[in-house]
């Protein structure tokens, strides 16, 4: 422990050194939200390194109009809506899925897409949803799920298929001129999937700085003092400082899995608003398996929660603190935005790790 908090200390001072104009960094991942949040290091960079949070979180980005419609499906006779847990305490426009679950709905928390089909084979007298968020990190294991299903010809199993891809939103963030960021920690659980080439674009098009981190206090500020000297050097590149687990290609079975069952298609995200081909779309093939087709609804455009500033901080042009209702009363135990519902959501690891203001490598 105490060789581990010497090199952090002489990263820290590294960074110090180095960083000679205002940098902004932002971090992509909600893992790596949290770790930074927990570990403190925040305190640890000099005063001209920014560092704010992305739309790294999938529960965070789900946007309002999509919560409603998960909600929807809860009230529907003979449906039993199955999601993951942090979902379950996002507030829709006017309830939620925990509260439907109050109420007598059958709604369901699983921890993994597995576990949805499992329920649909076991209770075959129920229309089975499976409400489907995330990136490329769990995109897979939903594909998987569809081809059994549709390979089972299991006509009790739908998905609710909200599922984002990370390349377009990093994309409209490096070409919003009023978020103008000098770098990006990549994700690493979704670098796993995807390999390094779909980022070369942000060196190449956009000149931002870019790493591929792993998740201890010391990879994170690994990857900060690697952004930051390709800054100095004017040499913006993809670096992967992850390459235990981040191959050049990435995993090209669970790659080949999305585009077997998945097509790119426009998506909307919260605070973002609706990003071209962001999404992963039902090939055809699969169009028995889509809720919105099987149970006709849709997905309207729905304003936020009043005073909400979510979409704002997953842009990074907001510091969790500096939303009205932060802490007060926007908290863990009344959430009025994802971003303080979700393990991973910034406004949730700030309000845990931050309010003390104390980190383990000062002591």
């Amino acid at each position: 422990m105490n060789e581990t908090r010497e090199r952090i200390a002489l990263l820290s001072k590294a960074l110090d050194l180095m960083t000679d104009r205002p940098i902004r960094v932002m971090e992509v991942c909600g893992t790596h939200t949290v770790s930074i949040f927990r570990q403190g290091l925040r305190s640890l960079f000099p005063p001209s390194l920014e560092l704010v949070s992305g739309p790294g979180c999938p529960v965070c980005v789900t946007d309002q109009g999509e919560i409603d419609a998960a909600v929807s499906l809860a009230g529907i006779k003979g449906v039993t809506v199955a999601t993951y847990g942090d979902m379950l305490r996002v507030p829709g426009s006017g309830s939620s899925l925990v509260n439907e679950r109050a109420l007598g709905r059958d709604v369901r928390v699983i921890t993994s897409a597995d576990q949805a089909l499992e329920i649909a084979r076991n209770e075959k007298t129920r229309l089975v949803v499976f409400v489907a968020v995330g990136f490329e990190t769990t995109a897979p294991s939903t594909a998987s799920v569809i081809l059994d299903a549709h390979r089972e010809g299991r006509g009790n199993f739908t998905v609710l298929n909200l599922h984002k891809a990370v390349p377009p939103v990093l994309e409209a963030l490096a070409s919003d001129k009023n978020i103008a960021l000098d770098a990006l920690l990549l994700p690493g659980h979704v670098s796993v999937i995807l390999g390094l080439s779909p980022y070369r674009f942000l060196p190449e098009d956009h000149g931002i700085a870019c790493a591929v981190a792993g998740f201890g206090a010391e990879d994170i500020m690994l990857a900060l003092v690697e952004v930051v000297r390709q800054i100095r050097e004017g040499r913006p590149r993809v670096a992967s400082l992850y390459s235990q687990a981040v191959r050049e290609e990435g995993n090209c079975l669970a790659r080949d899995l999305i585009d077997r069952v998945f097509e790119p298609c426009d998506s909307s995200w919260r605070g973002l608003g609706n990003l071209p081909l962001s999404g992963y779309g039902l090939r055809e093939e699969y169009s028995s398996i889509d809720a919105l087709k099987r149970l006709e609804i849709s997905i309207n455009d729905t304003s936020p929660p009043s005073g909400c500033s979510c979409g704002e901080v997953l842009k990074g042009k907001m510091l969790p603190r500096e939303c009205a209702l932060f802490g007060r009363l926007c908290n863990p135990s009344h959430p009025v935005g994802p971003c303080m519902v979700s393990s991973e959501g910034s406004c949730a690891a700030h309000f845990r790790f931050s309010r003390g203001g104390d980190h383990p490598w000062k002591h």
